[in-house]
């Protein structure tokens, strides 16, 4: 059984839905959230290993207790190519003394070599890892550069469409002036049926519209 009092220490970081249950508006509200770590000033531990911030991206083997197969200056591809086929030898010989003589001493000498060599191709891919970085920042540049002028082009599209439908709409829409010329009535009109008026009214003082009235109601 075990001894209650004993304090368990998770390998792994807590699940992240903990960490955002510690930051809700309550907690804010109340200064209860946790503070945010201080930035590491001089030095700091990672994997076993110590590290210091003015550390380079990619340390130099030298730094790291290897010795160095390969000059200061040179050609990566080409050293790449030549530690692969050191690796092939190495494998192959290795290979050869484990079948006629695995007690050999240089097995083990081997073993080792085959492990610098493994190392030095490591090392010597992790110094692209800044250039990889460097070109898959400009390629994902290039996509949203290119995602935005085709949005700008589908926008332009639209708006010309929108721009001709209107236009097309104006363009249907009657003429102002033929209008106002159907609402205008002639003078020469007017002026008749006012004569017209004024004559009847001095032969009859009876309405026109009067006179039809009263004619209906003679035929009904």
């Amino acid at each position: 059984m075990s001894n209650p009092e004993t304090t368990q220490v998770m390998s792994l970081p807590l699940p992240p839905n903990n960490y955002v249950n510690l930051y809700t508006d309550e907690h804010l509200r109340k200064n209860r959230a946790p503070k945010p770590p201080m930035p590491i000033m001089d030095t700091y531990s990672m994997f076993g290993n110590t590290f210091n911030n003015d550390d380079n991206i990619i340390r130099p083997l030298e730094t790291q207790g290897f010795r160095r197969l390969y000059p200061q200056h040179f050609d990566r591809k080409k050293e790449l190519k030549k530690l692969n086929h050191s690796l092939l030898v190495n494998f192959l010989d290795l290979i050869d003394f484990l079948v006629h003589n695995p007690d050999n001493p240089r097995r083990a000498e081997k073993v080792e070599d085959l492990s610098l060599l493994f190392v030095h191709i490591h090392h010597l891919l992790n110094e692209f890892r800044p250039h990889q970085a460097r070109e898959t920042l400009r390629v994902m540049m290039e996509m949203q550069k290119r995602q935005r002028i085709e949005t700008a082009q589908r926008f332009q599209k639209h708006l010309d469409k929108v721009r001709e439908i209107i236009k097309n709409a104006f363009s249907a829409l009657p003429d102002q002036t033929d209008e106002d010329n159907k609402l205008i009535v002639p003078v020469e009109l007017m002026d008749f049926s006012s004569d017209n008026a004024s004559s009847d009214s001095n032969q009859d003082h009876c309405h026109p519209l009067d006179r039809l009235m009263c004619s209906i109601v003679d035929s009904m």
